[in-house]
């Protein structure tokens, strides 16, 4: 059979910069194979995924050598329009994706552009609009969407072409736990049912196999490293040295002394398995029991019965009741459009509520200015680009420093600690278009981090983010809590909330249903439902072996990682 997608001896490297990104890349990808190219942040994944789409070198112009055949086109003299006939992307940022002014005309617009027929174009969109639930979003407009229905907007824009090769870029970086589950679902599923040949970048491992795929191809440092089945890289070391987070299951298992290479079916939870692998599991439980911790006391903000609406008549936000504590850390859950992001805007100041009042310190700052609420309260919207209005990085960090008349010497000492702090320092001269998603994200939060605020909100702060770069990161956000900042972290990464936080805010319909610990919600089934959440592979791998309390198993497994840091 011959490779539908065939690199040989492949670099480029982008005008824009001295060395290539992506350096003698050898890669064969078979009809109907479905691979996943993994990767940390900046290791040249998503560079590799635009020479399969065209983007490179018909947008993103550099020096090329090598060859790269895709679907038969020669990539240096095809053009976009002849790759988009056979290749479908779903970009990373869904927004630099979206051309309709409603979701119905956005979906639709690659048929109306090849002259469909009215009938078939109109069965395709509501077929699509209805596999990726987003049909009462119709006639909304894409660009007003969270981030998670922003995604599936993009996906059915591509899919209702049924291109041969699909590849996902990211899809799961701004899903919750569950739509991100039943995104690969789909993906298998349009796998299965349509021969399509499918790649998928990400660094998400373990979210990724939740479904199965033929080979994993690990690109680190614009070279390719690792090119084989999914056991082969579970039970070898490269995941660690490549700084890629490895499925928990599989952490708990080595932290327990199972030896992996006694293991079958390492590649999933439900079925994994090894000699005395439940007893050692068990053992190791009982001997790293956690320890309770002391309740929060001191209250800093108050929310009093708050509503808030964008058109005067459908609440987004409905009677929450809320008081956090000096130095709390916070993760805030809820499906895609429940009103977290709305409720961080309101806390900003970016919305001032209909109804209900604020309260800083015992202090009524209902009325705040967005500038006066600026000092108390720092926030990181979840799209890095709707922050960024400055062209070098250095300037970007620099800018509220200097809006508040800093000394320009003090600025200079201030804005490099903070992109220390957030791993961009080597990057201060650049300009912020050379950097990819997750590190824009990352010199947004270190643009806020400058101005050390009191009270510190972060919409999908790991969201792009490899795990050594989210590991960095959130050693960061944690010391910066212990030093005595509190933080609330919108969020849908499950492994964030239960390592990092101690309570959990779970928002449904605008409404705050839940305030427990991070365990206590992700033990109780209505809940997880409720916020489209998933039970983590340690409470799968707990109850497989037979640990009666699967809550204190995950905390212990927590627990001991931060030891092992």
């Amino acid at each position: 059979m011959e490779p539908i997608i065939s690199l040989k001896d492949f670099s480029f490297r982008y005008d824009s910069q001295a060395k290539p990104t992506i350096t003698n890349i050898n890669l064969d990808i078979y009809p109907n194979e479905k691979v996943l190219i993994l990767g940390p942040s900046g290791s040249g994944k998503s560079t590799l995924g635009r020479c399969l789409n065209g983007l490179i070198p018909n947008v993103f112009e550099g020096e090329i050598s090598g060859q790269a055949i895709v679907a038969g086109h020669d990539i240096t003299e095809a053009s976009i329009t002849d790759l988009s006939m056979q290749v479908g992307t779903v970009l990373q940022d869904t927004s630099a994706q979206f051309v309709g002014l409603t979701v119905a005309e956005d979906v639709a617009f690659i048929l109306e552009n090849d002259n469909a027929r009215k009938d078939f174009l109109h069965q395709q969109v509501d077929q699509w609009m209805d596999k990726m639930a987003i049909q009462e979003l119709a006639q909304s407009s894409p660009h007003d969407l969270s981030g998670g229905q922003k995604q599936r907007v993009s996906m059915a824009g591509v899919l209702v072409s049924q291109p041969e090769i699909l590849i996902f870029d990211e899809p799961l970086a701004n899903l919750d736990p569950a739509s991100g589950y039943k995104t690969m679902e789909l993906i298998d599923q349009l796998h299965q049912e349509h021969q399509s040949t499918i790649v998928i970048i990400e660094h998400r491992l373990e979210d990724v196999l939740s479904q199965a795929v033929d080979r994993i191809v690990v690109v680190e440092k614009g070279q390719i490293t690792f090119d084989g089945v999914p056991s082969e890289l579970l039970k070898g070391n490269l995941l660690t040295k490549t700084g890629i987070r490895e499925p928990l299951y599989l952490s708990a298992m080595k932290y327990a002394g199972v030896d992996l290479e006694e293991v079958t079916d390492i590649e999933d939870v439900a079925t994994v398995s090894a000699p005395n692998m439940a007893s050692k599991i068990q053992e190791w439980h009982q001997a790293n029991l956690p320890a309770m911790k002391p309740a929060k006391e001191e209250e800093l903000l108050r929310l009093e019965e708050i509503y808030f609406s964008y058109d005067s008549i459908q609440p987004i936000i409905k009677g929450i009741d809320l008081t956090i504590y000096q130095q709390d850390m916070i993760s805030v859950v809820g499906t895609n459009g429940a009103g977290k992001s709305t409720l961080a805007d309101i806390l900003a100041a970016f919305h001032q509520p209909h109804e209900g009042r604020i309260f800083y310190q015992g202090q009524d700052i209902t009325e705040d200015t967005i500038a006066r609420r600026a000092e108390r309260v720092g926030y990181v919207m979840q799209d890095p680009n709707q922050m960024i209005s400055q062209h070098m990085i250095f300037d970007e960090v620099a800018l509220g420093l200097r809006l508040r008349s800093i000394e320009e010497s003090e600025i200079e000492s201030r804005v490099h600690q903070a992109l220390k702090t957030c791993g961009l320092y080597q990057f201060r001269e650049w300009p912020i278009n050379a950097l990819s998603f997750g590190q824009k994200k990352r010199l947004v939060i270190a643009a806020i981090l400058v101005l050390e605020p009191e009270i510190l909100i972060l919409d999908e702060p790991t969201a792009g983010q490899d795990h050594y770069h989210y590991t960095e990161f959130m050693k960061v956000i944690r010391e910066l809590n212990e030093s005595g900042m509190t933080i609330l972290m919108i969020t849908h990464n499950m492994q964030l909330m239960l390592e990092y936080t101690d309570r959990t805010l779970v928002i449904h319909d605008g409404e705050l249903i839940a305030d427990e610990t991070p365990f206590a919600v992700l033990n109780s089934e209505e809940l997880t439902s409720t916020a489209s959440l998933r039970v983590t592979s340690l409470s799968e791998l707990a109850t497989r072996m037979e640990i009666d309390d699967p809550l204190s198993f995950m905390q212990t497994f927590i627990d001991y990682e931060k030891g092992v840091e």
